[in-house]
């Protein structure tokens, strides 16, 4: 018999590489989510895509919108819908907040990375404001000259 795993043990299922590059995330918050037993399968076993998820609340319930998980081959019925609202679990004043936040301009929210926290489910959501286009291209322009400088010290370091 296998000991169970350790309780700090964080398994990463999904993550939304976009959302970094597309955002600059403010705040993070850690919710849970509400699922069926099959979704939650087909969660583990990594088949689910945030790219282009968001979330939304209304009348104090938090939503996410365009969350793809995709059907567990074993146990989903002919009306299944992947692209279903489901509800985040957060405490009273987190949901406050956040609402508060999303009231002003240029705020959103957006899931950024679902992992396995002790056998749970659990989505990593970010307060977000949207970047420029030029932020973005300054991104793009010092990942470039910090690859060109990591080739250089690789090249000079074999001479």
């Amino acid at each position: 018999m296998k000991a169970p795993p350790a309780p700090s043990q964080v398994k990463l299922v999904a993550k939304n590489k976009k959302a970094y590059f597309d955002y600059e995330v403010l705040e993070k918050y850690e919710a849970g989510i509400v699922l069926t037993g099959a979704e939650v399968k087909s969660i583990k076993s990594a088949h689910v895509q945030l790219k282009g998820s968001f979330v939304t609340i209304i009348n104090g319930r938090v939503r996410t919108e365009n969350m793809h998980v995709s059907p567990y081959k074993y146990g989903i019925s002919k009306d299944y819908d992947p692209l279903r609202r489901r509800e985040l679990l957060l405490k009273k004043k987190e949901i406050e907040y956040l609402s508060g936040m999303t009231g002003q301009k240029g705020f959103t929210i957006i899931p950024l990375e679902i992992f396995l926290k002790r056998g749970l489910v659990k989505v990593l959501i970010g307060v977000c404001r949207g970047k420029k286009q030029h932020d973005k291209r300054q991104v793009k322009r010092g990942r470039a000259i910090e690859k060109e400088i990591n080739q250089g010290l690789k090249k000079f370091s074999r001479e």
